[in-house]
This record gives C-alpha cells, structure tokens and sequence, in this order.
C-alpha cells in the first residue's frame, strides 16, 4: 500500500474476518498469577493487626522478611523495601550522594521520575542516546560525560537487560557511581548474572504493571555497606536504625534528611508471594513473545529488538522496528484492524511516538526546565550554571529514528497459544505489501 489507511479500509482490503475478534488480555504480568496465596498472606498482617513494619501487636517482620529473600534471589547482601519505584530513586540517588553541580547522565527512552528524582536533588540531567537494545549506548554515555558527571542511570527498559557490562565498565573507568533502574525488568539477566548486581545499586519498582507487584512498592539494592546504611536512613527519618528498629541518632555521617519510603507489612507480605511466583512469570512471557519472535523472523520486511540474553529477557514487551514511519504506521493500522488491541484502560500495540513520558522529548517539565519554586531550581543554582544540557528533540537522534519506526506490542503473561496465534496470523496479514 502506498498510503497510510484508515483501519477500517485495511480490514476491508484484506477481505475476511480479522484475525482476533475479542481483545487482549491486559498487560498487567504479576495481576495475572495473583490468587488464594496472596490473600492469605495479607489477611496474615490483617489479623495480626500490625501494619507498619517496625513494631506492632503482633509484628509479623514481613518487610524484614521480604529484603532478605528479594536480597537472596539477586545475590546481593543488601536490599531496602521502599513504598514505590520512584522511592527507591530518590533514595539510591541520595544515598549516593547526588546533589546541585552534578550531572547524571540518563537515558533517552526512560520514565519521567528518574529525570523527576535527579532534579529535585539539585542535580542536572544530561539525556544520552540509546543503541538497538533500545537502552544506553555505552559509545553516547561517554560523549555525555562533562567535568560534571557524577553518575550514570542504565534503565533495563521494557523488559529486556541494557548492556550492563559495557556500561559498568565505562563507569568504573571514569570513576563514576553506575545506578541500574530495574523496574520494568525483575527477574532479568545477563549470562546467569541477574540485573541489579552490575553497579554501586539499583532499584526495582513493584508497581500494578511490574512482573511482581502489589499494586505499589519498590526495592533498593546494592553490595555495599556503607551505601545500604545510608538508604535506610534515607527511606526512613534521616536516621540509620538498629537491629532492634531502634533509630541511632549518635551517627554523623548517617544524619541524613528522611523521606518517608518505608514499605508496609501488608504489601511486603504479598510481594514475598509474588517473588516466589516470579520465575513463572516471566518464563511463561519469554516464552509467548519468543514464539512470536520466532514467527517473525520467518516473515521479512521487520527488524527486532536486540537483545543481549533471550534466556535472561523477562519478555514483557515486543518491540519491532520498520523501514521507515509511514511503514510503521501502516502495520500498527493493520494490526489494530485485526484485533490486536487490549481493552480500553490498557496499552497494547501502540506506535512508539505515542509512548507519552518514556521518550524524553515528551517531558514537558524537562524540555521547559521546570522548576518547583520561583528561583527556578535546580537551573538557576550557581552550582549548575553552565551545564549545558539540552532536551528537545534532535538531541537523541537515534533514539528519535527508533521511536519513529518502532511498535511496542505488550506481552501479558497469561497468553494461551491461541492468543499467540492470533497475533502471528495478524503480523503475517499486516506485514504482506
């Protein structure tokens, strides 16, 4: 076809029924293995009546409980249970010490609260161009760097590992702190070495949409010591607590400013459930959308998401890239011609141009440098006079290019075969000339 049609023109020139006549699960992976286990777990912290982790009636030590097993699965010594994603951000980038005259360099395909948490502690962010795994490009991240770089935050986006080793090493060259955002990957590897334990920290985020979830929370993990002491602290009231839970208040160099993160007793309790189901999870994910991938593949004319390790892929997303724009959204049209769309409240098959605050050019408050006072923090801080970072579109022109051409086709994980069916016999219909 040499124009962009209308869906309801593609179906009619394709002839026939569409290949899917009811909608696609919704994309929520860990919702879709909730069941009794779960309840159970939290009417546990219900009629124990102790809600809050560090004392009660009849304290259950879920959120302990809930550290030292996520800790465990990762192979780190240190995990902080925090009340969401964003949390686990501002915590790690506290505890690391961020603040007005650094820059930290960030992803162009990213979510809105990591450039959220960087400024608010004064920092500036300086967005760096991604590659074909569709995470930071090791080459971009040093052509970022300035006399101001601190850190560098490689986010695991839509479920699949950015290139942590290339990264880490890079970091570790130049002397800076390496921050992993795995909140859309838990469960993700690289060659058996699960994401999370490549760099100073990282963070997990365990919100409705994560592949374990209770419907909020997150985690801060790291292997060292030092830094672990400062997120509780930071997470917490300013102040690192002892064994007993009790705030130690004779320690300077943990005399921090709290932020009130601490996670609950009841959603720790589901999360211990969730964890344990994890593995499942992502196995059945992996294994729908490489049965699509391998389909594809067959089919010509699209170019696939690469992606490190398939064995260490959590599968959530599909991402396929075109030629060109008009091609791609002529086979998102033909796509949602043949029912492949999820429900209303859901996202499912979307051009990635419509991705709203994962792309950075779409932030409006970082491409205008918004600011929370009328000083117009952190901009206008001496500290970060002459930080020259720029937001607008054309910044990240490979990222620009990929967004342009790409379609992101979430992978629920409780596909049945007939689902995958159906959206191989679409793509099959939508990619024909």
């Amino acid at each position: 076809m040499s124009h962009i049609a209308s869906a309801n023109d593609l179906a009619a020139g394709q002839g026939g029924a569409p290949a899917r006549s009811e909608p696609l699960p919704l994309e929520f992976p860990g919702i879709h293995h909730m069941d009794e286990e779960e309840i159970d777990a939290a009417t546990r912290v219900l009629k124990a009546r102790s809600p809050f982790r560090y004392y009660g009636i009849d304290l259950q030590g879920e959120v302990a409980a809930f550290e030292g097993e996520f800790a465990g699965f990762l192979g780190v010594p240190h995990a902080v249970a925090v009340s969401s994603g964003t949390g686990g951000l501002f915590v790690a980038l506290a505890s690391l010490g961020v603040g007005p005259g650094q820059e930290v360099i960030i992803p162009a395909y990213f979510w809105v609260s990591i450039a959220s948490a960087v400024v608010s502690l004064g920092a500036i962010p300086v967005v760096a161009d991604i590659d074909d795994t569709f995470c930071l490009d090791p080459d971009a991240v040093e052509k970022a760097m300035t006399p101001r770089t601190s850190g560098i935050v490689l986010v695991h986006m839509s479920g699949a590992p950015g290139n942590a080793p290339a990264i880490a090493a890079v970091a570790r060259k130049r002397g800076l702190f390496l921050l992993e955002d795995c909140a859309q990957c838990a469960g993700g590897a690289i060659d058996g070495r699960k994401v999370g334990t490549f760099g100073d920290a990282a963070i997990f985020s365990f919100q409705m949409n994560k592949n374990m979830t209770a419907g909020e929370g997150g985690c801060f993990v790291t292997n060292d010591a030092a830094l672990h002491r400062r997120a509780v602290a930071s997470h917490d009231l300013g102040y690192a607590r002892d064994e007993n839970g009790r705030l130690l208040v004779d320690r300077p160099e943990l005399m921090l400013w709290g932020m009130g993160y601490r996670l609950d007793e009841l959603r720790a309790a589901v999360l211990r459930v969730q964890l344990r189901k994890l593995p499942a999870v992502t196995g059945a994910m992996r294994k729908s959308k490489y049965r699509i991938r391998a389909a594809l593949r067959e089919m010509g004319g699209v170019q696939l998401r690469r992606v490190l390790d398939e064995s260490g892929d959590t599968g959530c997303f599909l991402i396929t890239t075109y030629p060109d724009r008009a091609r791609a959204v002529e086979v998102n049209a033909r796509l949602r011609s043949e029912g492949i769309r999820t429900f209303e409240q859901g996202i499912s098959n979307i051009l990635m141009t419509d991705w709203g605050l994962h792309l950075y050019y779409n932030n409006a408050s970082l491409v205008q440098r918004a600011s929370r006072d009328r000083g117009g923090f952190p901009w206008n801080l001496a500290e970060n006079a002459g930080s020259t970072a720029r937001y607008d579109k054309g910044t990240c022109p490979y990222a620009d290019s990929l967004f342009e051409r790409s379609i992101l086709l979430p992978i629920p994980s409780c596909l049945t075969p007939r689902d995958q069916d159906d959206i191989i016999r679409a793509f099959e219909r939508s990619l024909r000339d």
